[in-house]
């Protein structure tokens, strides 16, 4: 399926990688190529995850305290939020109808 992100949603990647680049070298890197596993594995299988409010699916990041978020639309998968494990748990709802 294809996959797009909220504008939000795609910030919150950014600027995780941007934080572990600078913490150290190649773990940005690192982070969003796990990050890009985890959307893969949505796409392929978008219903296998917990669905944790109508129409809003969580899952879980390898190796990092972080969670995707997202809907599955007509088309497409609709990423809602890189949420880190340790943030307001419903910050995000806002972002969504």
């Amino acid at each position: 399926m294809k996959i797009e992100f909220l504008p939000e949603a795609k910030a919150e990647l950014d600027d995780a990688v941007l934080y572990y680049e600078l913490q150290i070298k190649d773990l940005g890197s690192t982070f969003k190529s796990i990050a890009k596993s985890t959307i893969k594995r949505v796409a392929t299988f978008p219903t296998a995850w917990t669905e944790i409010r109508p129409s809003i699916r969580r899952c879980i990041m390898h190796k990092f305290p972080y969670n995707v978020l997202y809907s599955i639309e007509e088309n497409s998968i609709l990423i809602i939020a890189i949420a880190h494990h340790h943030r307001n748990p419903n910050y995000w709802t806002n972002r969504v109808k």
